[in-house]
């Protein structure tokens, strides 16, 4: 039975890492049958759609301040998530909440950094 866990977290690495290049392969087979039933009936294909199928790299959005806002509060949010969970775990244990607090400093810290830079970018439109 003990041998059940590092097997799940392995599985579950690799889970992560294999089930989106599936699908996102899936995806892409998808389109190419789609392309192709297009070609076999004539119809012309876009330079656009040629080059987004051989292109093979991800296109990140471009920053803005409303991204950063965004992130911003998310992180805060994990912030406030793990104080949360300080703070119930400190009913049973006193010693656990300073530590989560300690824990929780990072991503708010990380989310504040984002906000402020949100506030900051609106200047330079």
């Amino acid at each position: 039975m003990e041998i059940l866990v590092p097997i799940a977290f392995f599985a579950m690495i690799a889970a992560i890492i294999i089930v989106p290049n599936y699908l996102r392969s899936q995806e892409r087979q998808k389109l190419q049958d789609t392309l192709r039933a297009a070609i076999e009936k004539g119809q012309p294909l876009p330079p656009e759609v040629i080059t987004a199928m051989t292109a093979d790299v991800k296109v990140k959005p471009k920053p803005s301040p409303q991204r950063d806002l965004r992130v911003g509060i998310i992180w805060l949010g994990v912030a406030l998530g793990f104080a949360a969970l300080g703070f119930a775990t400190s009913f049973e244990e006193p010693d656990a909440f300073y530590p989560m607090l300690g824990v929780a400093a990072f991503p708010g810290f990380i989310g504040l950094a984002f906000v402020v830079m949100s506030f900051f970018g609106r200047d330079h439109k």
